[in-house]
This record gives structure tokens, C-alpha cells and sequence, in this order.
């Protein structure tokens, strides 16, 4: 099991040395790059916008009654649900819920393109499989992974307000609890987080794809795996960064 693991991790950096390479024809390359900003971030809109309203929602109405006290102040509940959502909720959870719908699609894709011997003819015409295929999901994916949280962020919040209005917070109260002793850098770290999650969900996902040998059957399997071990690897990544930024 160790020892397998250990040739995983080996064919990992043999593969991503191939996909950093340098694109061999670049109209291609941004050919695809655009169509992977459509697959991978404008497509997953929809679902982080119906995530994000109701996480947002379901954190305010926890807070409010978990702060419920006379001697605490109602603001305290706006500023909790903010730093919650932006520090939390909004890059880990939605990393989570991005690595399984967008890391399947991508292991299945290029599962199926391996087994189906496309990528075999990729390479006997001379063209780097590896950079072709992977490096646009990647560079796709950290491109639009922070975009997605910002959104997920604004929307989380006005679900929150909405979900204190429905425990009679007083919109004034929720909104001076977000702008108290706001901290900008906390954003920053948000998206510090998003960024390393996107790379590893894509190359880890893509990983399990390029390496699909047998049948549709193994495609299966393989986008299991993706999402699995790209989930566990968001959440370690999760810990070592706040250990290392916000320590």
C-alpha cells in the first residue's frame, strides 16, 4: 500500500513536469484555456450562488442563537457570520463541493480519453499530451477559483442578512457587525487558500485521469478517486495554510 503510494506520488511530478512544459502552439493553447474557463468557472456559477445564500443564512441564524445574551451586543452576530464565511465557510467549503463536481468532470474527460487511446494519438503526432489536456484546467481553475469565492463571499453575506432578518436582527445592528474592525487581509488569505485549492483539485483530479488504464469501468473508479484523495488534500492544505498565515 506504501509502496504504491509512493509510485502515485513519483508519477505525479513526472506528469505535472510534462504539463508545466511550454505550449507548443499558443492559439491553440488559449483556444482551449478559454473553453475550460466555461467548463470549469462559468458553469459552476449557478451552484456556488444557491451554496453560498443558504450556508450564509444557516451561519447568521447559528450565531444569533448561540449569542444570545442581553449583555452581548446584537452586531456581534453580523461580525462572527462575516469572519466565519470569509476565513471558512466560503474557500473550504466551496473548495469541497468544487472538487467533487468539477474533479470528476475532469477524471472522467480525460479518463475516457485514455482508454479511448486519444491521448495515445495526441502523442504520436507530436504534441505534449500532458500540457495540452491539463495545463489549461489548472491555470482555468486558479484563474476563476478566486472570482467564484469573492462571489460566494457577497452572497453568503446577503443570505446572512437575510437569515438574521428572519431572527429579528436589525439590519443596522447586522451591517456595523461587518464593517467592525473589519480586517482586509483575512480576504487576502481567503484567497490564498482558493488559489492552492484550485491546483490541487484540477492537477490531482487531472492526475487520476491521465493514468486510467482498462475500461469505462476504471473511469468510474478513477473519478472516485479524484475526488476523494483532491478533497483530503484540500483539507490538509486547508490546515497547514492557516497554520502558516494566520499563526
Amino acid at each position: 500500500m506504501m509502496i504504491k503510494g509512493l509510485k502515485n506520488i513519483g508519477n505525479y511530478f513526472i506528469m505535472m513536469k510534462k504539463v508545466m512544459s511550454r505550449p507548443e502552439k499558443y492559439s491553440a493553447f488559449f483556444k482551449q484555456l478559454k473553453l475550460e474557463i466555461g467548463k470549469i468557472g462559468l458553469d459552476s456559477i449557478g451552484i456556488v450562488i444557491i451554496i453560498s445564500f443558504f450556508i450564509g443564512a444557516v451561519v447568521t441564524i447559528q450565531q444569533s442563537i448561540n449569542l444570545e445574551n442581553p449583555l452581548l451586543p446584537k452586531y456581534l452576530i453580523g461580525l462572527v457570520s462575516r469572519d466565519a464565511l470569509i476565513l471558512e465557510f466560503a474557500p473550504t467549503m466551496i473548495g469541497l463541493i468544487l472538487a467533487g463536481k468539477i474533479g470528476s468532470s475532469i477524471a472522467s474527460e480525460i479518463g475516457m480519453m485514455k482508454v479511448t487511446e486519444q491521448i495515445d494519438a495526441l502523442e504520436i503526432m507530436g504534441i505534449n499530451s500532458a500540457s495540452f489536456l491539463i495545463l489549461p484546467k489548472i491555470i482555468a481553475a486558479m484563474f476563476f477559483f478566486p472570482i467564484l469565492i469573492i462571489l460566494s463571499i457577497t452572497i453568503g453575506i446577503i443570505g446572512g442578512w437575510l437569515g438574521g432578518l428572519s431572527m429579528e436582527i436589525p439590519t443596522a445592528d447586522f451591517v456595523y457587525g461587518l464593517q467592525y474592525q473589519f480586517i482586509p487581509f483575512y480576504v487576502t488569505y481567503s484567497l490564498i487558500k482558493t488559489v492552492v485549492f484550485a491546483f490541487l483539485i484540477t492537477s490531482i483530479s487531472a492526475f487520476y485521469g491521465y493514468t486510467t488504464k482498462g475500461g469505462a469501468i476504471n473511469v468510474g473508479k478513477s473519478s472516485t478517486l479524484a475526488v476523494v484523495y483532491s478533497s483530503i488534500l484540500l483539507l490538509i492544505f486547508n490546515f497547514i495554510l492557516t497554520d502558516l498565515i494566520l499563526s
